[in-house]
């Protein structure tokens, strides 16, 4: 068992089951192994949606603040000249 690893009994339908002892056959690994690769890739996809939905408001912010910003650095882009 890994370290810091907790047993924990789930009841999971048969053909899940089915699935997980198949790539659990083919990669060689346990199928507790299984259910925390797949548990550890829905956290990580999680955590990128996450990041791309964070980028998108940085990114919606940038560009209200350019767009109010744009008269004021004309104004003064102006006055240089």
């Amino acid at each position: 068992m890994a370290s810091g690893a907790v047993k924990l009994t789930i009841s999971l339908p048969h053909n899940l089951i089915k699935i997980a002892d198949e790539i659990a056959r083919e990669k060689k690994i346990s199928r507790s192994r299984v259910v925390s690769l797949c548990l550890q890739e829905l956290a990580d996809r999680r955590l990128q949606e996450k990041m791309a939905e964070g980028y998108k408001i940085l990114a919606r912010e940038h560009a209200e603040f350019a767009e109010a910003s744009l008269p004021l650095a004309h104004e003064v882009l102006h006055e240089w000249k």
